[in-house]
C-alpha cells in the first residue's frame, strides 16, 4: 500500500472537470485508488464519489493506492495532481 497527501491549489477546488480528469487518470491503473478527506473516503475511479467529497482549494486530501501496480500508480497520480491541481 502506498499513500501520499496533496493540497489542492486549483482556485475552484476539485470540481467536475478536474474530478473527471483525476478519475480518468486513476482508472488507468489496476490498483484500487481511494481519496480521503477528514472522515470521508471515496473510490477515485468513480466520478460522483470524487465530486461528492467537495474538496475545496487549500484542502488536503490523502490518496491511498493498493494493488499490483501501486508503485507506478502512486507516482503517476502524484505527478498528475501536481501538474493539474
Amino acid at each position: 500500500m502506498k499513500k501520499f497527501d496533496y493540497t489542492i491549489t486549483d482556485p475552484i477546488g476539485l470540481h467536475a472537470r478536474p474530478a473527471g480528469l483525476f478519475v480518468r487518470a486513476a482508472s488507468a491503473y489496476e490498483s484500487n485508488v481511494t481519496i480521503h478527506k477528514g472522515e470521508k473516503s471515496a473510490d477515485a475511479k468513480k466520478i460522483f464519489a470524487v465530486m461528492g467529497m467537495a474538496v475545496k482549494c487549500n484542502e488536503t486530501i490523502s490518496v491511498t493506492v493498493e494493488g499490483g501496480d501501486e508503485d507506478a500508480a502512486a507516482k503517476g497520480l502524484a505527478t498528475f495532481m501536481a501538474d493539474n491541481f
